[in-house]
């Protein structure tokens, strides 16, 4: 549990303050998401009776047709057998349920024989302080090169560097979930993100032109240089405004000064054959990843975007924690034999039961929110006035990422938003004279910057148990008052960026104009 001594009462933290209290006094998360639920339940009734719809262009059996979507009710036979036979599949197909456990059995191994403990005082030492938060948050915009494995590792992982530092464990969290995913569409390198969007903006470009080709690299330079702005943004936000709000963290259940904590010698012999064994693990997975017909490659003998390997990460995370981890726990003493190890996979579990009960109804209330088509609704309504105003290029992509960060209140995957809103604002950009990959930027600014403080995002209610583990009365207005200062600087300065950007003509990507020309 945490005690907050800020002593800090400027209006910010006054306000942020406010939204914590508010949001902490709402029901339990599990009551809550149950709660959020039933008003689905209620509100899909009332739309579907009143009749509310939305028109737009929409891919259905692959090709792109104007299509009417209505309200759907769950209160209906249909909607009533929909609600009582997906209960389950809902809950198995949770995007993060089985990321989050199967990386937690090779993360708790690693725990429990004490060696994440030790590399953590290691890593401590080796780190001057003040690199500590923008290498967290620069790890964690760099992370989405892994898909969403940053959200099960890196995001406890920096609460546990803060923690092992001496400084608020929730404030470490905060940093590398702004990384992940307040920054989730910047990076250095291409990530499974940028060929999925542009497939999809693809498909909206052939109604204008079938000869164009939408790049994969379209947003690579701007993106580039993003990752040095979330990263910067980041660590002031962290170091200046949330962990000064946070206050002292004082872990009153075992009262240890982390800072002082030294590692013995058989604790760094642990450590010396844990790292042997990771690295022979490594050494084996890049040998098998060399032929050019590796089981890891896809069929264009690519290892990196819509591949095996990728695919194939958290498993392999899984193990780089476990392999080490048995190794360190046989060394120390820890693990004596194989049931000590197989202990330590069920203490794991264990330890994930709130999150499991938080799982299955936030799982059921974004699925009921999917099925009804409120989030499609609200969709296409949004475009269909964005597209009547005509108005210029500047104040165009202020409103579209301003747009695109809303709607993301309501529709948490990328992909799904994207492939409502492409075929309607990709043609539009180009009939405008600007290119289709510069609409796929705008969209994926304002797709990001709110990530952070949806519970509609997927991994919401993972970030709620992470922070619980510091704080027991953590809850969503605690995530939500963290977040909030990341998310308003992420979205002015990153569109701020973006129009300097525009000001100037500067590339967005490799061989990408920002200017569309027909022919």
């Amino acid at each position: 549990m945490s005690k907050k001594n800020a002593t800090k009462t400027n209006w910010l933290t006054r306000c942020l303050n406010g939204i914590e209290r508010v949001g902490n006094s709402l029901p339990h998360p599990v009551t809550l998401f149950a709660i959020l639920a039933l008003a689905v339940i209620v509100i899909s009734a009332v739309c579907a009776a009143l009749g509310v719809s939305a028109t737009g262009n929409l891919v259905s059996g692959g090709e792109l047709k104007e299509t009417t979507v209505t309200a759907v009710s769950l209160l209906t036979r249909d909607g009533l057998q929909y609600i009582f036979t997906s209960a389950v599949n809902n809950f198995t197909t949770y995007a993060p349920l089985g990321m989050v456990l199967v990386a937690m059995l090779g993360v708790g191994v690693a725990e429990q024989s004490g060696m994440i403990d030790s590399l953590l005082k290691k890593a401590v030492k080796a780190t001057p302080a003040k690199l500590l938060t923008p290498m967290i948050v620069f790890l964690g915009v760099m992370s989405n090169i892994a898909s969403d494995s940053g959200y099960v590792i890196l995001i406890p992982l920096g609460a546990m560097m803060f923690h092992a530092c001496g400084r608020h464990p929730i404030a470490g969290l905060a940093a590398a979930f702004a990384g992940v995913s307040g920054g989730f569409s910047a990076n250095l390198l291409i990530g499974t993100l940028d060929p999925l969007l542009a497939g999809i903006t693809q498909a909206a470009v052939d109604i204008i032109d079938p000869t164009y080709k939408v790049q994969v690299m379209g947003n690579y330079i701007f993106m580039c240089v993003s990752t040095f702005l979330i990263t910067i943004l980041g660590t002031i936000i962290t170091d200046k405004i949330v962990e000064p709000r946070l206050g002292k963290y004082e872990d009153v259940a075992d009262g240890e000064d982390h800072t002082l904590m030294e590692v013995t010698d058989i604790q760094r012999k642990g450590l010396r054959n844990a790292g042997i064994a990771a690295l022979i693990f490594v050494g084996v997975i890049v040998a098998l990843c060399i032929p050019s017909n590796s089981f890891f490659r896809n069929a264009e003998g690519e290892l990196l975007g819509n591949t095996p390997l990728v695919s194939s990460l958290i498993p392999l995370i899984t193990a780089l924690f476990f392999i080490p981890g048995v190794a360190y726990g046989k060394t120390v003493g820890k693990f004596k034999s194989d049931k000590d190890v197989a202990g330590a996979m069920a203490k794991a579990m264990a330890d994930m039961g709130s999150f499991l009960a938080l799982a299955f109804v936030s799982a059921q209330f974004i699925n009921y929110f999917s099925y009804t088509k409120l989030g499609t609704i609200i969709a296409l309504g949004g475009a269909s006035f964005l597209k009547s105003i005509n108005i210029g290029l500047i104040p165009l992509i202020i409103i579209f990422v301003l747009f695109a960060a809303f709607m993301n209140l309501f529709m948490g995957s990328a992909s799904a938003k994207w492939n409502i809103m492409a075929p309607v604002f990709v043609p539009m950009f180009m009939l405008l004279g600007y290119s289709p990959e510069l609409c796929q930027l705008a969209y994926r600014v304002g797709d990001s910057c709110t990530n952070i403080i949806t519970p509609l995002m997927t991994y919401y209610a993972v970030i709620i148990i992470f922070a619980q583990k510091y704080d027991k009365k953590a809850g969503i207005g605690t995530i939500t008052a963290t977040m909030l200062p990341y998310s308003i600087a992420f979205l002015v300065c990153w569109t701020l960026l973006l129009i300097i950007w525009l000001s100037i003509g500067l590339p967005i990507g490799v061989n990408t104009p920002l200017f569309y020309m027909a022919g």
